[in-house]
């Protein structure tokens, strides 16, 4: 690989600090060069603990700085779309936090933009791309449990101080994301499913806000069926008195148990027998991500999470929380 892409954050907040932003370094090829905030004491905060070159407080400086060729957006979802028609418009690569926008009629626009300009546009479900979850989808593919029929997945917590005292959180401000901790957590989930077996054709559910702790929905039943035929339903609840995190998919030969979030063992029943795996995250949750974002710019592979993909899983999202009917 000759060529080094040097990439730019837009809102190095907390997400950036170990999730995604050192992968950015670590990936061979690649080079954090720059970085935005719009409190610029924080900005060059982060540069100078994170040795980045450049830092800003204004967007359009980092898009249109000429050293940049790629952007990564880890700002609220609300202003996802605002700066990655801008980052179209400068003509570079992009890849964008999840969720990828508020809306599925968002997510088409912004995904049509990139693809009209044939510039690359990545979301950050990463993952599709962790080890774990590769497991369990040669599982799948090697009919390790049949013929898949269903998969279920619970997963609960209780209400945090924060939401609590009802301080502002823009996670669960109905405006910036109608479903709460359904669009921020439940996101990664049905796009992860969607992955191991395949896209979503029909989708429904309800949502109800029950505590009244802030505007967004903090409870959530859903129900599905992926184009293979395979049925699907899911609870989320942020209220109760313990968290969960529990998947379970279900064949006519066995069955895969595990956790979306929780670095619990993998489990495979099959033949009478139960195996257990436990395979870990890397320091940097987002590396496998980014590795294959220079992977897929070299055109070694197709990266798992797009555009495309992600603007798939907003519409299941949409679907659940009924917002056709709003």
């Amino acid at each position: 690989m000759s060529q080094v892409y040097k990439w730019g954050i837009i809102g190095c907040g907390n997400v950036t600090e170990l999730k995604s932003g050192p992968a950015y370094q670590k990936v061979e090829g690649f080079s954090l060069h720059a970085v935005m905030r719009r409190d610029i004491h924080k900005a060059k905060d982060y540069a100078l603990r994170h040795k980045v070159s450049m830092f800003y407080d204004d967007a359009d400086e980092l898009i249109n700085d000429p050293e940049v060729d790629a952007i990564y957006i880890a700002t609220p979802p609300d202003s996802h779309g605002y700066y990655a028609l801008k980052v179209a418009a400068a003509g570079k690569i992009c890849c964008i936090e999840k969720p990828m926008a508020p809306t599925h009629e968002e997510c088409v626009q912004i995904t049509n933009v990139f693809q009209e300009k044939n510039i690359p546009l990545f979301v950050a479900y990463y993952r599709r791309s962790l080890p774990r979850f590769q497991k369990i989808k040669s599982w799948i593919e090697d009919h390790k449990i049949g013929v898949v029929r269903h998969i279920n997945w619970h997963l609960s917590k209780p209400a945090n101080a924060i939401d609590l005292s009802k301080m502002y959180n823009w996670r669960t401000d109905a405006n910036i994301a109608y479903g709460g901790y359904f669009d921020d957590l439940a996101s990664h989930g049905i796009d992860l499913f969607m992955h191991l077996l395949g896209d979503i054709e029909i989708a429904n559910g309800v949502s109800i806000n029950q505590q009244g702790l802030y505007s967004a929905m903090d409870s959530v039943t859903g129900h599905w069926i992926h184009k293979t035929g395979i049925t699907g339903s899911g609870s989320w609840n942020f209220g109760t008195e313990k968290r969960e995190d529990h998947v379970e998919i279900y064949g006519n030969k066995g069955k895969i148990t595990f956790s979306v979030f929780d670095e619990q063992p993998i489990k495979l029943e099959h033949d009478g027998v139960v195996e257990s795996i436990t395979i870990e995250h890397p320091e940097n949750i987002q590396f496998y991500h980014v590795q294959n974002i220079k992977n897929h710019l070299l055109q070694k592979m197709t990266h798992p999470s797009t555009g495309v993909t992600a603007t798939k899983t907003s519409w299941v999202l949409d679907r659940i929380l009924g917002k056709d009917n709003l």
